[in-house]
């Protein structure tokens, strides 16, 4: 049965099929962040993480846009202390979307600027519009990159890269972001909510526990030796090997059928 969360600035919707969409909602400013908006994301994250009738979160922008980043019209006292406005508004959204365990998709059908662009990375899945652009925005005013960028861009596309993007502020088109590697599918914007899906629709078909486990497994390993990653894997393993999914994997592969996996 269809679910839907009424928030002010953003739409959350939990479909029949296990795909929760969540559009941000503000198309006359571009979807840009206001702090009620990002306070709402961080809450949508929360919940959605613990639905279990939520397998996959499909993020995406009203309009024309994904998101113009901050709105500094909305919110001008954000501009006298930085610090602190990240540190109390951005931090908590993105560490929720960090903890939610669950395939994040980010659906990027326009412009993704600043903290938007950072949002778009902060997903584990990227489709993009080739009508799309990623516009680091940053640099141009003066600023140094925040609400994630550092960390994520060059995991994504490398340091050099990733410091001239930033360093030059160039933007970059949908076909450009995918010989980047910055995200995972490009296509006409008629075949967006399609290809979207389609990939959403795949994930939702994947053992949970061990998305969840192969996900932190990735993001931890680029900070460890080898034995380290190695005793993790085997801690890992250890958890999946006793999951009921695993069970049916196996069961699965023996008959011949597709799993039904259920997270446990």
């Amino acid at each position: 049965m269809e679910q839907a969360t009424k928030f002010e600035n953003i739409l959350f919707e939990v479909k029949p099929d296990g795909l929760a969409w969540l559009t941000l909602n503000r198309p006359d400013a571009l979807n840009s962040f206001t702090g009620k908006m990002l306070g709402e994301l961080a809450e949508a994250f929360q919940q959605a993480g613990q639905d279990q009738q939520v397998r996959v979160v499909v993020i995406t922008g009203a309009g024309r846009a994904f998101c113009a980043g901050q709105d500094l019209r909305a919110n001008p006292d954000a501009i006298g202390d930085l610090k602190t406005w990240l540190k109390s508004t951005y931090r908590p959204m993105l560490m929720a979307l960090q903890d939610l365990k669950k395939p994040t998709v980010g659906m990027v059908n326009g412009v993704a600027a600043g903290a938007g662009f950072s949002l778009a990375l902060a997903c584990d899945f990227r489709v993009a519009s080739a009508k799309a652009k990623f516009v680091p925005a940053f640099g141009k005013i003066a600023l140094a990159p925040d609400s994630g960028m550092s960390y994520n861009l060059p995991r994504l596309i490398g340091y050099g890269r990733a410091l001239e993007l930033l360093s030059l502020g160039r933007d970059l088109n949908g076909e450009e972001a995918f010989a980047w590697g910055l995200v995972n599918r490009v296509c006409p914007p008629d075949q967006l909510l399609d290809q979207t899906g389609e990939l959403a629709g795949q994930l939702a078909q994947a053992a949970p526990l061990s998305f969840s486990l192969t996900k932190d497994l990735l993001q931890r390993a680029p900070n460890l030796t080898l034995n380290e990653a190695l005793g993790l894997e085997e801690a890992a393993q250890g958890r999946a090997g006793s999951s009921a999914d695993f069970k049916e994997g196996l069961a699965a592969f023996e008959e011949k059928r597709p799993p039904r996996f259920s997270g446990k």
